[in-house]
């Protein structure tokens, strides 16, 4: 018979204990005797997404954080499973949050790429996941924290309406809409909810030197593409506060191009008006001490070209539709056309209807464009004569050109003082070059050194043009020049007493923004100035004002033949002196005025027709009193035997129109 087999008996405490008891170590017993947790209960601060019933948890999120908890609750439970189970939880926790920075970026990555797909994909569905790019912009990591700001750049530029979000009211929220209605409500409440903290984000970053950079390229990136939504004043605050310092770093030349954009984009007028505002304010906190960039913004705007009224610091000159001084006639009722109430009524609401139309259709305005460029107007012409009076030294050339170009805009009324001022200008550059040579000190040197810095040729010759564009943009005001006692004569005699001096400048080819070439000995360091404006050089400021005072736009009569006789012979007297290129410029000049009045000069290439006795003064103080025809235009002779053709075809040309005109 065979032996039986004994069970085998399972041993289930563990060796060595000495505690007796089969019931002490029965773990699933005990695990299943303790009371359960109610996970619906338990409490998550996890994103929440915005719905039709309400807000509620991110089903998603929260599968990831009850599966979580489920694994704490497990390992809290085995409260007997001895330290080493609670030194495994403790050295397992930290290492989630611990990562390699490349690894961080890695995720960060693919986290921004999926977010940033589910938001363009579907947004009215997925606005809320726009707290996910928000939480990750808040990142520990500079790398991280400037790839969410990108990525949130590029997810509000794609999914922004073309229209201004209404903020919602509570009644609004309350009201009882169709299911459609309330799904785009709660899009754009939470656009308008998450763009508001990131605009708010982008403020608060310009501060940080690691992140100025990203912060300002968001900045003027949604301000230029999206000029039309909420929180625009906000990105302007942000611009113009980057340029309240009188230096220029690479974000503040961002910020003045992306307001010059704005300026040259904007149809209806509300954000330049904005930008210009703010802009006043802060040179005028600033006293004045900004850059010159910011004041070249204002020559970008639209009204220089739209813009057809007149303007002063207080006013603006419209003109009147039904005559000087009669007002707006009203129809009177045997001319009005009959119509029944009806019909008056069906008028009524087509009217209205095309308002509204015309507000969805975002229509500009012509009367708000106007009235929006008119306030814009009177803000720039502020700060130019508060610039002016002030003499802001660094900002003159800026508010010159400015004026050069505003001044087909300038109101009658300030035409006296916008010339006292640039008379005084002009009085002030001429003394601070001469200065007393028996009294010379440091003071002087000073003096001389700053006039070089401001570089009073340009500005002298930028307060002529500006002296006579303020004439030829007006017509009516150019035929009664003499009626409000506009006198010229004190520009047009400092134009002629620094014609010599010009000739005879090294740097007449070069502009403000020129650098000079480099010195082949190494006696003189290269300069440059960053200006966009001042581009144009000396020679040419010369010849704008040169063209202004000797070919005006009114009749040819208008010009005196002595004025005309001086300037020609002083003319040709200078191209002896002055560079190849500018020499050429000159003659151009000077065939156009032998062109339009060979008769006045004629007797200057004849010796036979010579008018004038005494002796021709070249360095005299008034144009006038320097009898021009009593000398004759000999250089003409050397000049054609210049090494350039060009120069000597000039010449040629100049003398063909005198005689051809004398012989007829």
């Amino acid at each position: 018979m065979a032996a039986e087999r004994t069970a085998k008996r399972r041993r289930l405490s563990p060796p060595g204990d000495a505690v007796p008891g089969f019931a002490q170590w029965n773990i699933e017993q005990d695990y299943e005797s303790r009371p359960r947790k109610d996970k619906k209960d338990k409490k998550s601060d996890k994103l929440l997404v915005k719905t039709a019933e309400g807000w509620k948890e991110n089903e998603r999120l929260k599968k990831v954080v009850l599966e979580d908890d489920d694994a704490d609750s497990f390992l809290a439970s085995d409260d007997d499973a001895g330290d080493s189970g609670v030194a495994d939880v403790e050295s397992r926790s930290p290492a989630k949050s611990v990562l390699p920075p490349k690894e961080q970026i890695r995720q960060a990555k693919e986290e921004l790429a999926r977010v940033a797909g589910n938001i363009s994909e579907n947004p009215e569905e997925n606005v809320g996941q726009l707290g996910v790019l928000a939480d990750l912009a808040k990142s520990g990591n500079v790398t991280v924290k400037k790839l969410a700001l990108g990525t949130m750049l590029a997810v509000y530029k794609d999914i922004i309406p073309g229209y201004r979000v209404r903020p919602q009211s509570k009644e609004d929220m309350a009201a009882k809409v169709s299911k459609e209605v309330r799904k785009l409500r709660d899009f754009e409440h939470g656009l308008l909810t998450g763009y508001k903290e990131y605009v708010k984000m982008l403020g608060k970053l310009v501060g940080d030197k690691e992140m100025v950079a990203v912060a300002i390229a968001c900045t003027t990136a949604l301000l230029t593409a999206v000029p039309h939504f909420n929180c625009r004043n906000d990105l302007i605050v942000i611009v113009v506060k980057k340029l309240g310092s009188r230096g220029i770093s690479p974000e503040a030349r961002k910020c003045a191009e992306a307001l010059e954009q704005l300026f040259r984009d904007d149809e209806e007028g509300h954000a330049s008006l904005e930008a210009v505002s703010q802009l006043t304010k802060t040179m005028k906190s600033k006293n004045y001490q900004v850059h010159e960039n910011v004041l070249n913004t204002f020559l970008h705007l639209r009204l220089l070209d739209e813009f057809a009224h007149k303007a002063s610091t207080n006013r603006i000159d419209r003109e009147n539709r039904h005559g000087d001084d009669e007002p707006a006639r009203k129809v009177s009722k045997k001319e009005r056309v009959f119509r029944t109430k009806r019909e008056r009524k069906v008028m009524k609401e087509r009217k209205v209807v095309a308002k509204e139309l015309q507000e969805a259709d975002a229509v500009v305005s012509y009367e708000d464009r106007d009235k929006n460029q008119a306030e814009t107007l009177k803000l720039v012409f502020v700060a130019y004569f508060r610039i002016l009076k002030a003499r802001v030294q660094h900002l003159m050339g800026a508010v010159l050109e400015g004026l050069a170009k505003y001044s087909h805009l300038i109101n009658q009324e300030f035409f006296g003082d916008v010339l006292e001022v640039l008379k005084d200008l002009i009085t002030e550059a001429e003394a601070a070059l001469q200065p007393d040579s028996e009294d010379e000190d440091e003071e002087d040197e000073m003096e001389i050194d700053a006039a070089a810095e401001r570089n009073v040729t340009r500005e002298a010759l930028l307060c002529v043009i500006t002296a006579f564009a303020l004439l030829q943009g007006q017509v009516d005001v150019a035929k009664s020049a003499a009626g409000l006692s506009l006198d010229l004569q004190f520009f047009i005699t400092h134009l002629y007493r620094t014609l010599l001096p010009l000739a005879l400048n090294t740097d007449i080819e070069l502009s403000a923004k020129s650098a000079h070439l480099l010195d082949p000995n190494g006696l003189a360091t290269p300069t440059a100035k960053d200006t966009k404006v001042n581009v144009a050089t000396t020679t040419v400021l010369l010849l704008r004002s040169l063209h202004s005072v000797l070919l005006p736009p009114t009749a040819t009569k208008s010009v005196p033949p002595v004025r005309i006789a001086a300037f020609a012979k002083q003319l040709m007297s200078a191209s002896l002196h002055l560079p190849q290129k500018s020499t050429i410029a000159v003659l151009g000049l000077l065939r156009e005025v032998t062109k339009t009045h060979s008769g006045k000069v004629a007797a200057l290439w004849n010796t036979e027709e010579r008018r004038g006795n005494g002796v021709f003064d070249a360095k005299g103080s008034a144009v006038e009193s320097s009898n021009p025809f009593a000398a004759t235009v000999w250089e003409g002779e050397l000049l054609k035997l210049h090494f350039d053709p060009r120069v000597r075809e000039g010449v040629k040309g100049v003398e063909g129109n005198v005689v051809i005109k004398h012989e007829r």
